[in-house]
């Protein structure tokens, strides 16, 4: 859950080839193109919205290729943007992993799961919500031959990368750019310990190249594996820093938004907010955090 300005949006959207068959469209989440027999493609992921779709689909058809499907690694609206329009445009199926499946085929549980509430409209819209588009879930008996999936759980639900014929590893949200990291300091995580050991796990993966989608395609991906993890060690310090006098969530959200020179709005209130809530449920399940409850407020404290 990144998001890009109109200009870094509008410089984007190139065809980068990077194995064989194997390719990646450079744009605000990286697109993955896997073709096969010559005319049929697959997708990995399709975009943040119809516009993507259409450039997307401009992309296919000056190559020739036919769209066969659409592997979803994610239910975030900005890997799943263009499904409707591209299965409308198309035939195409779309296969999604899991839970992830279920976000996908009704898009409103994406917003509603970060607020923890019927959303308000200022969350109601394409970058928390895509268009609803007719999912089927993901079995490892509709991947092209020799494509298999790489379970990648702790940024969203049951979130996967996929490692196609070419040994090209497509990584989906498991990481972030140096850069981005800079710029927004707390990436949205869902489950802290499955997404530390999914980066452990990265951290040993060998491949021909590696395509993240908020980060430059590499051949060696450990040494910004082990930048994220830094990242997410780091943030737990300054959580627990921030409880040793029992504070409430919003307090410890406030704290951390000031800290890190972050700017309040209704997205990032849900997207890094739910995060912190995360991390406050990790270092509890772990030990170094308890809760109290004092004049009707639940109130986090670190354990000396």
């Amino acid at each position: 859950m990144v998001k890009y300005s109109e200009t870094e949006v509008f410089n984007m959207y190139e065809l980068m080839q990077v194995g064989d068959h194997s390719y990646y469209i450079d744009c605000p989440a990286k697109i993955g193109v896997y073709t096969e027999n010559g005319t049929d493609a697959y997708l990995i992921d399709s975009g943040s919205d119809k516009d993507a779709g259409r450039k997307i689909k401009q992309i296919l058809e000056q190559h020739n290729w036919h769209l066969k499907a659409i592997l979803n690694t994610h239910s975030n609206a900005d890997h799943i943007g263009g499904n409707r329009y591209l299965h409308t445009q198309t035939g195409c199926r779309i296969y999604a992993p899991g839970i992830e499946c279920d976000f996908t085929r009704h898009p409103l549980l994406e917003p509603s799961f970060l607020y923890g509430g019927f959303p308000p409209d200022e969350l109601r819209h394409k970058f928390l919500m895509a268009q609803e588009s007719d999912a089927e879930y993901l079995t490892e008996n509709v991947l092209p031959a020799g494509m298999s999936i790489i379970k990648l759980p702790g940024h969203f639900f049951d979130m996967v990368g996929y490692r196609d014929a070419d040994d090209v590893v497509y990584l989906a949200d498991c990481l972030s750019s140096k850069e981005t990291l800079e710029k927004y300091q707390i990436g949205f995580i869902y489950d802290v310990e499955s997404y530390l050991s999914t980066l452990e796990m990265v951290k040993t993966l060998s491949a021909r190249m590696f395509v993240p989608a908020h980060a430059p395609a590499s051949g060696s991906i450990a040494p910004l594996a082990q930048t994220n993890i830094d990242k997410v060690h780091e943030i737990a310090e300054k959580i627990i820093g921030l409880c040793r006098t029992p504070s409430g969530f919003e307090h410890i959200l406030q704290q951390l938004f000031i800290g890190y020179g972050l700017t309040m709005t209704a997205e990032q209130y849900v997207l890094v907010g739910s995060t912190v809530r995360s991390y406050l449920s990790w270092l509890k399940d772990t030990g170094r955090m308890t809760v109290r409850f004092e004049d009707s407020m639940m109130l986090w404290e670190c354990i000396y």
